[in-house]
């Protein structure tokens, strides 16, 4: 049995795996580019990995190798994209119509975020509806400030596909790294 044939087979599949992971997710963040230029190595490095497999097909520990390699890798780029947090999201916020909660969007403001708010009718009365722009860098952020201020506040988020103008052009770009910079 040779164990460097069968770490290089299993450390093959895991970088390709984790890379079409990534690459997966950046096509559909819409990262094209960065897309295009890792796919590049992901498919030497598939190539590679699978041609070790492949020509040595009667050797069981090659093949599991590259099937523990896959599963592995799918778990880690999983892991990595969830850490990068690419991309945006929209988070609305419903909460009942009040002096109090008509105060909460000057207060997302300050915290650097574009918000629009709109009055709506829920099962229980007249509600107002905040849509929260945020990266998902800062996504966690958002939900601990909307916890600390409104612990009963109905949140649901989604990932937008298309933003064009707006707030978020120049102005949210600026609040955040300002914010940043003195939250460091």
């Amino acid at each position: 049995m040779n164990f460097g044939l069968i770490a290089l087979i299993f450390a093959l599949s895991f970088a390709y795996i984790t890379m079409n992971t990534i690459r997966t997710l950046l096509e559909m963040k819409g990262y094209k580019f960065w897309a295009s230029l890792l796919s590049i190595a992901e498919i030497v490095t598939y190539v590679v990995g699978l041609s070790l497999v492949l020509s040595k097909l009667n050797n069981v520990w090659n093949v599991a190798a590259y099937a523990l390699g896959y599963a592995t890798g799918i778990y880690f780029g999983t892991w990595l994209e969830d850490k990068l947090r690419l991309g945006l999201l929209d988070v609305n916020v419903i909460l009942p119509k009040t002096d109090e909660s008509k105060k909460f969007a000057e207060n997302i403001r300050e915290e650097g975020y574009g918000v629009t708010v709109k009055n709506a009718q829920g099962r229980e009365g007249a509600r107002l509806e905040f849509e929260i722009l945020t990266p998902r860098k800062r996504e966690q952020h958002l939900y601990n400030f909307i916890e600390a201020n409104n612990p009963d506040a109905f949140i649901i988020s989604y990932e937008p596909k298309f933003i064009k103008g707006g707030f978020w052009r120049k102005t949210m770009r600026r609040r955040i790294q300002n914010r940043d910079r003195n939250i460091e």
